[in-house]
C-alpha cells in the first residue's frame, strides 16, 4: 500500500503540472482560509483501514501527511451524520442530514447541512446540499451546494452567487466541483488500473485535485457527503 501511495502521488504531481494555470488571487473560504494553498494541491483519499463499515476515510497531502479525517457512522455510532477533522484531530465540520418534520415534508430532496464553529464553539451553518433522489450524478445533471453567510460580491470570490456545483460521476471517480461560473475548483481523479490491482479496490484510494486558494476543508466535506450518499466508506 505504501508503494501504491508513492506512485499515486508521483502521477498526481505530473497531472497537476499539466492542468495549467495556477491562480494567485485570494478567494473567500467556507471553513477557513488556513486550509487553502497558494498553489494547486493534490490530496489522496484512502478508506480507513481495519473498519468494516462506516469507518470513514483519511486524507493525506503530497508528503503523505494526514491533513483531514472523516468519521462515519461506524465511528460516531449514529447514521446520517459525519464529522470532518483536521490533521490534529480538531473538529472542523459537523455534517448531518435534515430530519424531523421538515424532512417529512421534503420528500423529493433531503438536505445535508454542513456546520462549522465560531470562536466560542457555537455551530454555524456553512453549506447545504440537496440529497439527489437518483445516484450522483445523473448524466448531464448538476448538484448545487448553497454556501451560506458569504460577504458582499467581489470579483475574486468564487462563491459570488452563493453556490458551487458538482458535475460528473462520483462512483466512477470522475467528478468535478465548479464555481457558479462553471470553472473547476476541484477534481476527483481515479487511480490507474495497474495501481487499482495493487490496492484491491478503486473505491479505497483516489485523488482530489484542488485549485489554488480554494478551501480544501470545504471540498473534503463535500466529498464526505457524496461518499455517504453512494454508500461507501462512511455509511453502515
Amino acid at each position: 500500500r505504501g508503494q501504491a501511495l508513492y506512485r499515486l502521488n508521483k502521477i498526481a504531481r505530473v497531472y497537476t503540472d499539466l492542468m495549467g494555470v495556477r491562480s494567485s488571487k485570494a478567494v473567500d473560504p467556507v471553513v477557513s482560509r488556513r486550509y487553502s494553498s497558494e498553489s494547486e494541491a493534490m490530496l489522496v483519499v484512502r478508506r480507513r483501514p481495519h473498519m468494516v463499515n462506516g469507518g470513514g476515510f483519511v486524507v493525506s497531502n503530497s508528503k503523505q501527511q494526514v491533513v483531514f479525517t472523516v468519521d462515519g457512522c461506524g465511528v460516531l455510532g449514529t447514521k446520517d451524520k459525519l464529522v470532518l477533522k483536521n490533521g490534529d484531530g480538531n473538529d472542523l465540520l459537523l455534517i448531518r442530514k435534515m430530519g424531523g418534520m421538515v424532512q417529512a415534508l421534503n420528500m423529493v430532496h433531503k438536505k445535508w447541512e454542513g456546520f462549522g464553529y465560531d470562536k466560542e464553539g457555537t455551530e454555524k451553518l456553512l453549506f447545504t446540499l440537496k440529497d439527489p433522489k437518483e445516484s450522483c450524478l445523473v448524466q448531464h445533471g448538476l448538484i448545487r451546494i448553497l454556501v451560506h453567510g458569504k460577504p458582499k460580491i467581489s470579483t475574486c470570490n468564487i462563491y459570488n452567487n452563493n453556490y458551487v456545483q458538482i458535475r460528473g460521476s462520483f462512483a466512477e471517480r470522475d467528478c468535478n466541483i465548479m464555481d457558479s461560473d462553471g470553472r473547476n475548483i476541484a477534481q476527483q481523479v481515479r487511480i490507474e488500473k495497474e495501481m487499482e490491482e495493487m490496492v484491491g479496490n478503486k473505491k479505497d484510494l483516489y485523488n482530489i485535485i484542488v485549485k489554488a486558494n480554494v478551501d480544501q476543508a470545504f471540498i473534503v466535506g463535500v466529498i464526505a457527503v457524496l461518499d455517504y450518499i453512494h454508500g461507501e466508506s462512511t455509511i453502515c
